[in-house]
């Protein structure tokens, strides 16, 4: 393992964030679902990141509650309630648009959701790739408001 993801992982654990370090997508996604226990309820944020890893597809065809506000076919009545009970919920799955080598993590939020699920749910885990690993907070700032942000708005 690289030298600066050991150095991220002892930060992340100076704020009290457990850090894990996955070098495979499909690893990273089955390490995720023995996190989260058997008949929770799961809320989410949009995220590229959780999009790529298919695990909402996969917690969605288990035994778990997911609240997802992008669920084809729904109103956007719906929609907000998803939301609204995401961010409540057993554990909130989002990706931070980035994070510094320091340990700090940007999140950006169009709807105040992601915070809010970042603030009230009983267990957060944030996914995050070396992408999105820059070397301090002004970076992070910037990555998000000049990559990630730009991306999210076009989509």
């Amino acid at each position: 393992m690289e030298q600066r993801i050991v150095d991220l992982i002892a930060n992340l654990k100076r704020r009290n964030i457990e850090g894990i370090y996955l070098d495979f997508r499909d690893k990273a996604k089955e390490r995720i679902k023995q996190f989260i226990l058997k008949g929770s309820t799961v809320g989410i944020s949009g995220s590229k990141t959780l999009d790529e890893l298919g695990i909402v597809a996969d917690l969605e065809a288990s035994n778990y509650e997911v609240f997802n506000q992008y669920k084809p076919g729904i109103s956007r009545e719906q929609s907000l309630q998803m939301r609204n009970l995401g961010s409540g919920a057993d554990y909130f799955l989002t990706s931070c648009n980035a994070i510094s080598e320091e340990g700090e993590l940007v999140f950006f939020s169009a709807y105040g959701h992601r915070t809010s699920g970042i603030a009230n749910a009983d267990n957060v885990i944030v996914v995050c790739g070396l992408n999105k690993i820059v070397p301090n907070l002004e970076q992070a700032l910037k990555r998000s408001r000049e990559h990630a942000t730009v991306l999210n708005c076009n989509r």
